[in-house]
């Protein structure tokens, strides 16, 4: 969902993407995203594109043809990160996970140390297929211990999770803006490090996107310079604004509450429906709820009459899990209390209908209590 102030920032008149004004209201959106990625980087932009343009621009700034990058793979995006190192030139040293897993520090920390010279260590913080919540808290310290720069995707967890770029020790990080930012998509915040601009500065090859290169792009963002790149996507950048400026007016820390609040409510809901969660207990975020379809149940069957009869929906599984998972995002503007109830309710009057419950209220009782005992 998008909230009516981000949809009313899109209809403002249309300005120059060199004007005055809007290069000030980029200069906002900069010091608006530090405040949310929790650094000071200067180098911290929207990039023109949805999120998969940020995991390129990260990953193909960074990444020169020879290099051995550590990619963590326990789902679809950590998979795709490990695509473009190799499309890069790169070779990517995989550790991997079951999906719905985490990816532990000790074999992060043994596969650095066998690889030899490392580049880069790529991880997803909120891996978007199985709803897994990646601890990163010393992942940055044990890259530096190495050599090697700290790449992270948190397109699923920026403004619904912490992130705390620099005091983790993340060297670039990117985002979508439809997620829990809750804007319409079409930009991918992300920021680098002065360790990452330093290693782009040193580049012996060109960068194998002329668009996606940041070397090019800083210029465009740099206050005083503000070179021509690229037509910037005017409208997303008021959007992204106000978005922003709405996360800021809540608070981080309210922000991060509200989605813990809403999410134990919902799984307390879902596990009376025999909904087990797919991700690792202890690591399961929030934003993005991946439980297990029940034995029996016409998993595509629900989705279809959530969105024809409700107008609800819910994702499927991605990869291996298709048919067997339902991801259910409680992001951002989507993340509130009417939501939680009014799917419950669906999917017990559907349950019921098809016999997969023998009676109704079990779900929504949960939820209640659930909220009663975090209020």
């Amino acid at each position: 969902m998008v909230h009516p102030r981000v949809l009313r920032a899109m209809s403002t008149p249309l300005l120059g993407h060199l004007d005055p004004e809007f290069l000030t209201i980029m200069n906002q959106v900069q010091t608006l995203l530090r405040a949310v990625f929790e650094t000071q980087n200067p180098f911290t932009i929207a990039v023109s594109g949805t999120g998969s343009a940020g995991m390129e621009a990260a990953l193909v700034n960074l990444i020169e043809p020879g290099d051995q990058v550590i990619v963590g793979v326990n789902g679809v995006f950590g998979t795709r990160m490990a695509d473009i190192v190799g499309r890069a030139g790169g070779r990517s040293v995989k550790v991997e996970a079951p999906w719905g897993q985490i990816i532990d520090l000790p074999r992060l920390e043994g596969a650095l140390k066998q690889a030899g010279a490392v580049k880069a260590v790529a991880l997803v913080h909120a891996e978007t297929s199985t709803g897994a919540h990646q601890p990163l808290e010393d992942a940055g310290a044990l890259c530096r211990r190495h050599g090697a720069l700290l790449i992270v995707d948190a397109v699923t967890s920026l403004g619904g999770v912490p992130v705390q770029v620099d005091a983790w020790g993340i060297d670039a990080c990117y985002s979508g803006t439809q997620k829990c930012l809750s804007c319409p998509p079409g930009l991918a915040p992300l920021t680098l490090s002065p360790r990452a601009l330093e290693t782009l500065k040193a580049r012996k090859t060109k960068v194998q996107s002329w668009y996606l290169d940041m070397s090019m792009i800083a210029d465009y963002w740099t206050e005083g310079k503000r070179a021509y790149h690229h037509t910037a996507p005017i409208s997303m950048v008021y959007a992204l604004r106000e978005a922003l400026r709405l996360v800021v007016e809540e608070g981080l820390e309210a922000r991060f509450a509200r989605h813990r609040r809403h999410s134990a409510a919902l799984m307390a809901g879902l596990a009376t429906l025999g909904c087990e969660p797919q991700a690792q207990a202890g690591h399961r975020l929030p934003t993005l709820n991946c439980v297990h379809v029940p034995s029996g149940v016409d998993e595509a069957g629900v989705r279809k009459s959530l969105l024809a009869e409700f107008g609800i929906e819910i994702g499927g599984g991605l990869g291996p899990l298709a048919g067997q998972v339902w991801r259910i995002g409680l992001m951002g503007e989507s993340s509130r209390h009417e939501h939680v109830v009014t799917l419950l309710s669906a999917l017990e009057q559907i349950f019921r209908r098809h016999g997969w419950a023998k009676q109704t209220g079990h779900a929504l009782a949960a939820a209640h209590q659930s909220y009663a005992t975090s209020a």
